[in-house]
């Protein structure tokens, strides 16, 4: 109880940096006052909306994260909140990561200790927080939209060409790659698809990620919201 009261201080404490030099960006929804989940959805079926109504392909790309919250690297994390925060937060979030140890105890018996440097604290305040500003610097691609809700992550772009369309949501894919391999942060090719939200009845280009092209179904589940290719909302309203 002790430890969840320091946490609850120290998230108090920290919260007007992050304000000041507006560290979270935007389209990350996770874990943060005024950023219902619904406002996100709300965000995300606009962007299709609106490119339906105009006639253009809205191509998107919804990837799964690998255990996010158990692989974040402490010692890029730390490199992070280094940059952020005065030296005595610095010190406090430090000693707060390091010097974790885990073991494995069943019935009677249980393994030594094992040093524990990598993710943040299931069940705890300051978790979530450390994980949001180990992704704050998620790149996000010019003439694209990124969505993140804690590790739920979707980046989708518009335009009346599918071919442009995936041109660019390729590019924003790859500089994604290139940030997931810096920080040794892993996803999962196969979960992770690709949804062309449009009107017309035709294939279309596909994506690759880390050499793999995503799979292409007709609908997604996003935050327990399906979205059907043709935005007619018949999954959602079957599940």
């Amino acid at each position: 109880m002790l430890s969840k009261l320091f946490e609850k201080l120290l998230i108090t404490r920290i919260q007007p940096a992050l304000q000041d030099k507006q560290v979270l960006p935007d389209h990350q929804f996770g874990f943060r006052q005024k950023h219902a989940t619904t406002e996100h959805v709300h965000r995300i079926v606009n962007v299709i909306h609106d490119a339906l109504d105009s006639d253009q392909y809205c191509t998107a790309a919804f990837l799964d994260i690998s255990q996010a919250f158990d692989k974040v690297w402490h010692e890029g994390l730390l490199y992070k909140i280094k940059a952020i925060f005065s030296d005595s937060i610095y010190k406090i979030l430090k000693s707060y990561l390091q010097n974790r140890y885990s073991l494995i105890k069943y019935r009677g018996a249980h393994t030594s200790l094992h040093p524990v440097s990598s993710g943040v604290p299931q069940g705890s305040f300051l978790g979530p927080l450390l994980y949001l500003l180990y992704t704050a610097d998620l790149p996000a691609a010019a003439d694209t939209e990124t969505a993140t809700f804690a590790d739920d992550t979707a980046v989708l772009t518009t335009h009346a060409d599918p071919a442009i369309a995936t041109l660019r949501l390729q590019t924003a894919l790859h500089e994604i790659q290139q940030w997931l391999k810096k920080w040794r942060t892993k996803v999962n090719e196969t979960k992770s698809i690709q949804v062309t939200f449009t009107l017309k009845r035709s294939l279309y280009p596909s994506v690759q990620l880390n050499n793999k092209h995503l799979v292409q179904p007709d609908d997604v589940k996003y935050l327990g919201i399906h979205l059907d290719r043709k935005l007619t909302w018949r999954k959602h309203i079957t599940t």
